[in-house]
């Protein structure tokens, strides 16, 4: 039997699965992965639409520094 899983947890299953994706294989294109973890989670463009927010917003946090976005100044 099925479980019902609401979309929201839905994205948010597939993130973590993308960040252990991410993690495990670095050599990797983040597209591609999220491409895989899309179809794996049989995501709506819609959702596939939210966990590339999710991943920019996550990849956005994790930047060096405000010299990177400024280029140094």
């Amino acid at each position: 039997m099925s479980t019902i899983v609401r979309q929201s947890e839905l994205v948010r299953r597939a993130f973590a699965h993308l960040c252990g994706l991410l993690r495990d294989n670095p050599e990797k294109k983040a597209a591609a992965l999220i491409d895989e973890t899309a179809m794996r989670f049989n995501l709506s463009p819609l959702d596939s639409d939210a966990l590339c927010r999710m991943f920019s917003e996550e990849a956005g946090g994790r930047r060096a520094g405000p010299t990177e976005e400024t280029g140094g100044r």
